[in-house]
């Protein structure tokens, strides 16, 4: 196994396990982590925390033993996969997140990094152009001016430099990142979801805004909204179970 899992009532930690390739991802390990993410859907994850072992988030793509072609018809399919995912995705992000590695972080709902993090696509000094979806998610993420530089001059990006620029939302370690997935896990479950809906829409459009009105609506329906008005008033913790 390539992937390390850790489950928790609501959280699962999903760390990439290859230290001997500094994390960098293969077919096996993709094929892992899109049935890692079905999983978490059928137990109803409320957060997955993306990270990477040894201080290493992902170095990139190993393509030994596999058809360049498959390789990135299987990466396409996982990073939306990521990015739609019913679940808020965080990457905890240390060392280096190069390549497929800041495609993997780039997916992520949110980012949590050390300082000292290397976030960058160095495609240009490869000959190679990364997808379409790639370019729009990191236009969305980073800044423009950010996915210009990384694109167009290969430059990398430290965690301090990209939270400076809002492209890392916390400065922290996997320890920090859990704690704040923890923290999510414990928001209303229909209202996130909705949000994310609305947030994932690169355009409205018509089936775009028939969804979100339907997210919107099914979280006001629902009683969580009971619960979390009820849990105001009486000063406690919501208890949210997303129906």
């Amino acid at each position: 196994m390539t992937l390390k899992l850790e489950w928790s009532e609501s959280v699962l930690v999903a760390t990439i396990n290859r230290p001997e390739r500094k994390n960098a991802v293969d077919q096996q390990t993709l094929e892992e982590l899109a049935e890692a993410l079905e999983q978490a859907s059928e137990r109803e994850t409320r957060v997955i925390v993306l990270t990477g072992a040894a201080e290493t988030f992902c170095s990139g793509a190993d393509l030994s033993g596999v058809r360049e072609t498959l390789f990135t018809e299987t990466l396409h399919k996982f990073l939306i996969q990521l990015a739609t995912s019913p679940s808020v995705t965080i990457a905890a992000i240390d060392g280096h997140a190069l390549g497929a590695g800041a495609q993997l972080a780039v997916s992520c709902d949110l980012r949590v990094a050390t300082a000292r993090s290397i976030i960058g696509v160095p495609a240009a000094r490869l000959g190679l152009v990364v997808n379409h979806w790639t370019v729009e998610r990191l236009t969305r993420e980073f800044s423009w001016p950010v996915a210009r530089a990384m694109l167009l001059a290969a430059q990398n990006y430290s965690g301090a430099e990209l939270a400076s620029l809002g492209g890392v939302h916390r400065i922290g370690n996997l320890e920090d990142a859990c704690a704040w997935a923890n923290e999510i896990a414990m928001l209303a479950p229909l209202s996130v979801a909705g949000h994310k809906v609305a947030l994932s829409a690169s355009s409205p459009t018509p089936s775009v805004d028939e969804l979100v009105r339907w997210s919107r609506d099914r979280a006001w329906a629902s009683k969580d909204v009971e619960e979390g008005r009820a849990a105001f008033l009486e000063k406690r913790a919501p208890k949210f179970r997303g129906n």
